[in-house]
């Protein structure tokens, strides 16, 4: 496990721990972020803990391209029953990603350190969000970093069922209209699977990940 200084650097993703840790400490500034995700690697970290980066062996990941949206998330579009925003309010999405109460979960990694850096972020037009209203109510959405090429998403919200799909199959949507290659979801879970998310590995990650020079 590296212990990162002042210096703007990671070193090789293969020197990750079993767990997936690659790095401790460092900041949250914007061009650390850029680089860590640039260099295939994410801060995970609860608020009593140091900052702590990684780059995990399997990669939770989707393909824009071949991604094929359920029947069921089909007619709740069709039925109009969400009007979908991007980039309409980035620091309410990351909000209420903090705020939103999650199953088993106790704390939140999403610090206001993380907040504060990632609004810069999309400040910079490097993350971007997309928000889901009903009856002009903010009801789900979801943020990530945007790498030109892939998509990395970061959290995402739903106050009332099916928001965060919509927001998800939206995303996705967006991704394969613009060529992008990949969304990565970074870590598995049992929701981003049932959306259609899927494992691979980091070297194959990463591969993908340097198939074309960043923004």
């Amino acid at each position: 496990m590296y212990f990162l200084t002042k210096e703007l650097y990671f070193p090789p993703v293969e020197e990750a721990s079993f767990e997936g840790i690659l790095a401790v400490g460092g900041d949250l500034s914007t061009e650390r972020l850029l680089l860590a995700y640039r260099s295939g690697v994410f801060p995970w970290f609860s608020i009593d803990e140091p900052i702590l980066w990684w780059s995990p062996s399997e990669r939770m990941v989707v393909d824009p391209q071949n991604y094929k949206v359920s029947k069921s998330i089909r007619n709740i579009l069709n039925r109009d029953l969400f009007k979908i925003t991007m980039n309409k309010d980035f620091e309410a999405v990351i909000y209420n990603c903090q705020k939103i109460e999650r199953k088993g979960q106790v704390d939140t990694w999403i610090t206001d350190d993380i907040i504060e850096s990632y609004t810069k972020l999309h400040q910079l037009g490097k993350a971007i969000s997309f928000e889901v209203w009903q009856n002009d109510e903010l009801v789900g959405g979801l943020y990530g970093v945007d790498l030109g090429h892939v998509f990395c998403g970061e959290s995402m919200f739903s106050k009332v069922s099916n928001a965060s799909k919509v927001a998800f199959v939206k995303l996705v949507e967006y991704l394969k209209e613009n060529n992008y290659v990949l969304l990565d979801c970074q870590l598995h879970n049992d929701y981003l699977e049932q959306l259609g998310a899927f494992e691979i590995s980091r070297n194959a990650f990463m591969r993908i990940l340097n198939t074309k020079k960043t923004n």
